[in-house]
């Protein structure tokens, strides 16, 4: 196991108390804590941040969801397991998170949040996802530790 670069959250706590703050301001989001936390999971995967993916598929245990959807989070395209809902969430999640693979029109991706969210949900997804994005950074910049321990 890697031991962490530095101890990130102690040497800045200002910025690490706003960061969680804008945390808790988003976890109020009329979007439910389940979808909030698949799209956590998701960016979590996409960076390659195992600190964050671990705690966010405990967190998706604990709200009761399924293992075959945790483990299907990142196949989410080729299953019929998640609802439209979701799935234009996770889409605007990969897009919002992969921002150098899309140098075109992000508005197809747009468009299908209009279907299924109102604007004050797309803009607490959008920050959402770009809080996870940082999140991550700062998780694999410091190296954050994975503890083992089981998952329920």
């Amino acid at each position: 196991m890697n031991e962490p670069r530095l101890p990130w959250t102690q040497i800045s706590p200002k910025a690490y108390q706003a960061m969680a703050s804008v945390g808790a301001t988003t976890a109020k989001s009329s979007l439910g804590p389940v979808l909030m936390e698949l799209v956590l999971t998701r960016v979590s995967q996409l960076n390659g941040c195992a600190f964050c993916l671990d705690m966010h598929a405990r967190d998706l245990r604990k709200l009761g969801e399924t293992w075959q959807r945790i483990n299907s989070l990142s196949t989410w395209r080729e299953t019929g397991l998640y609802s439209q809902r979701e799935r234009a969430a996770l889409n605007w999640a990969e897009t919002m998170t992969r921002l150098v693979e899309y140098h075109g029109s992000r508005d197809a991706d747009f468009d299908q949040l209009k279907d299924q969210f109102s604007d004050q949900e797309i803009v607490e997804l959008s920050w959402t996802i770009a809080q996870i994005n940082a999140w991550n950074r700062m998780s694999i910049g410091m190296r954050a530790p994975v503890v083992e321990k089981p998952i329920e």
